[in-house]
This record gives structure tokens, C-alpha cells and sequence, in this order.
């Protein structure tokens, strides 16, 4: 047998034991169902909120003035309430996804690795998807993605 075929097999077998310990949780360990109610209850009210919020779009109207101030005063609060619906429409789409999950019987699993989501982070965030470390692997790459490259602004210059 190969080194190759040796780490592939250690792999597969991480990965089997990893599933094997989710699916094999004692009952104190995994979620109760009353938690997961409280969670569905947060979780419906907060996309309730969130479908009330998003119908008011009056503050992404144009105006136009004659007055260049006014003009430019308008376009900027038109910004910040175009920038605070899509905030929402994040916010809305996420809860309904953890919502989904609750039904598949996923919530509180990582969706990257599988394992546990914090309590604590679930209390504070209920849509999350991702434990900490995974998520601050997450967000550490959009900074990347969303940053120009030095290579980049000097070529451009």
C-alpha cells in the first residue's frame, strides 16, 4: 500500500468516526427538543420582523430636486436604506435557511465541519451555520476576496 492510499483510508475513516459520533450522541448531549422549539419559535418571529421591515422600501425612492444639497443629501440616505435592506434580506434569508434546518434535523451542526455549534453563539446568532472556527475561517476569506491586492493597484497604476 501506497502513502497515498495510506492517508486517503486514514481520511476516510476520520470521517466515518466523525459521523459515527454525531450520530451517536447520548441524549444529554445532542439538542433537547424543548431548545429546538425555543430556537423555532426565535427563528419564526424573527423572520416575521424581517418580512415586516422589507416591505417598506419608501426610503429607496428617487426624488429629484432642484436643490444640488438636497439632491445629494437624498442619494446618500438612499444609500444607507438600500444598504440596511440588504442587511435584512441577508438576515431574513439566513433565518429561514436555520428554520430549514431545524426540519432536516441539522440545526446546531457546523456546515462545514460537522461538529456542534457553541449554545452560546446559537443564543446570540440563532441562523448560524458555521461554529466560531469556521466561521472566522469564512470571514478571513472574504477579507481576502474583498481586499485588492497590492499586485493588482500596482499594475492599475
Amino acid at each position: 500500500m501506497s502513502a497515498g492510499e495510506n492517508r486517503s483510508t486514514i481520511s476516510s475513516d476520520e470521517r466515518e468516526s466523525k459521523a459515527s459520533r454525531t450520530r451517536g450522541k447520548s441524549k444529554a448531549e445532542r439538542m433537547t427538543q424543548n431548545e429546538l422549539n425555543r430556537f423555532r419559535a426565535i427563528l419564526t418571529a424573527k423572520v416575521a420582523e424581517l418580512e415586516r421591515f422589507t416591505r417598506h422600501r419608501e426610503g429607496i425612492t428617487v426624488e429629484r430636486s432642484a436643490d444640488q444639497l438636497e439632491e445629494i443629501q437624498a442619494a446618500s440616505q438612499r444609500a444607507l436604506a438600500v444598504s440596511n435592506l440588504d442587511r435584512e434580506f441577508n438576515q431574513l434569508r439566513n433565518a429561514r435557511a436555520a428554520l430549514r434546518r431545524i426540519q432536516e434535523g441539522s440545526f446546531g451542526i457546523c456546515q462545514e465541519c460537522d461538529d456542534d455549534i457553541a449554545p452560546k453563539r446559537l443564543a446570540a446568532l440563532p441562523w448560524s451555520q458555521f461554529c466560531i472556527r469556521c466561521q472566522e475561517a469564512v470571514d478571513r476569506n472574504l477579507e481576502k476576496i474583498q481586499a485588492p491586492s497590492s499586485d493588482l493597484l500596482g499594475r492599475a497604476a
